[in-house]
């Protein structure tokens, strides 16, 4: 690769980083939120779904424009974006009238960005001048990255919530904006690649036209849901499914999962030419389902935070892989393509852990009997709700067995 798409490269990474705060910064001031400035926990757990809602709608909008306009503006957009809705975070549930509203402005500016960059940084890299050979293990390691960043703003929010207490709690949004701010100036002097010209890109309806790129969507779909569905959840089964402090609870739950996610992503990155990637994907889906039944199923809370974290590990893969294993199969969807499977993790990612909390609300309900056979969680249901939740690793492992990464299935042709 030319020396001068290294710095490409480094904030592309960075980008990632920028995503990982835009997504994980405010559900660990959920508690803040609640006491200090009276929003209800029905409303916080809107908040979850409004963030993935519009990054979803994004990526749906932004579909056909990537490619015509380039990958540079809107780039610096997303940046702008992202910073400017973490500073609104900070801002706007002080001064207007309705706190919630003021949140959930917020939330949608810095979505849009978060989407933007869904699309945009994956094809990024995927398309810069590197051997077939590398790719993959290079979107692993670029996907690593959003680990790395979870990691921080976990450990940093948590630390900084110590140090400064609640009442000083919109500082960490205005520091946590410094990383997007700093990371746009990069992107205005990268050089990027061209995207796929008109002419050679494969159209979106020959590719939804195309069983094996169905197939890729599923995966998206099960492997966002997968990973999302843990990693939204864990902070509060460890803390009110276990009974540990909020501290611990952010620290193994989200903290040790996104260490050992990224630790998965990181090193396929650097060993990873040497395994299968399909037969990866098919062992670690099905590791993570047998993490999700551990943690639902075993009472030792020590047994359970660990099966949480393991599942970090085991759906490492599932997101980066599935992206890997579909562009080798189409190489000239373009951006589009990326739009349209983050579109499907982002679905995935909405869904699954709606699913789970909709499932948790009825442990008392028809999941009655499953709950009363599981050991307790606390009166929350999430222990059912999470032994209900391993069909969706499951799911992708079914669905990774019949997927073929081999000659592009459809050809080229003009749009």
């Amino acid at each position: 690769m030319p020396p001068a798409y290294a710095a490409t490269k480094r904030a592309s990474y960075a980008a990632y980083v920028v995503q990982a705060i835009v997504n994980n910064l405010a559900p660990l001031l959920f508690v803040v939120f609640h006491t200090r400035l009276d929003i209800p926990v029905a409303q916080l757990g809107a908040l979850a779904a409004l963030n993935f809602g519009v990054q979803l709608l994004t990526d749906l909008a932004v579909m056909r424009v990537v490619d015509r306009v380039g990958y540079r503006v809107p780039l610096v957009l997303a940046h702008v974006l992202a910073a400017l809705g973490l500073v609104l975070l900070a801002v706007l549930p002080l001064v207007t009238p309705d706190p919630f509203a003021g949140l959930c402005a917020a939330v949608v500016v810095y979505a849009v960005g978060g989407g933007l960059l869904e699309v945009l940084v994956s094809p990024v890299v995927e398309h810069l001048p590197t051997p077939t050979e590398s790719k993959a293990a290079g979107m692993a390691l670029l996907h690593s990255f959003y680990c790395w960043g979870q990691l921080a703003v976990v450990v940093g929010t948590t630390a900084l919530l110590a140090v400064l207490g609640e009442r000083l709690w919109p500082v960490l949004p205005v520091l946590w904006a410094v990383v997007p701010l700093v990371n746009l100036v990069a992107f205005l002097r990268v050089p990027l690649p061209d995207t796929v010209a008109e002419e050679d890109r494969t159209p979106l309806r020959s590719l939804l036209g195309t069983p094996l790129f169905l197939a890729a969507l599923v995966l998206m779909m099960t492997g966002g849901a997968a990973e999302l569905t843990m990693a939204q959840w864990s902070s509060f089964f460890a803390e009110q499914g276990t009974g540990v402090s909020k501290q611990v609870g952010d620290l193994l739950g989200p903290g040790l999962f996104a260490l050992l996610m990224g630790a998965g992503r990181f090193a396929y990155g650097i060993w990873g030419r040497r395994v299968s990637l399909r037969v990866l994907l098919m062992v670690s889906s099905a590791g993570a389902g047998v993490c999700y039944v551990v943690a639902a199923t075993v009472a030792v809370p020590a047994v359970s935070l660990l099966a949480c974290a393991l599942c970090g590990l085991c759906v490492a893969l599932l997101w980066p892989g599935t992206f890997s294993l579909t562009a080798a199969r189409f190489p000239m969807g373009g951006a589009a393509m990326f739009a349209l499977l983050a579109l499907a993790g982002d679905a995935g990612g909405t869904l699954g852990p709606w699913a789970a909390g909709a499932a948790a609300g009825a442990a008392d309900g028809w999941l009655a009997p499953v709950a009363a056979a599981l050991p307790g969680d606390g009166g929350t249901g999430l222990r059912p709700a999470l032994l209900l939740c391993a069909a969706i690793p499951v799911a992708f492992c079914l669905t990774v067995v019949r997927f073929r990464a081999a000659r592009p299935a459809v050809e080229p042709v003009a749009a």
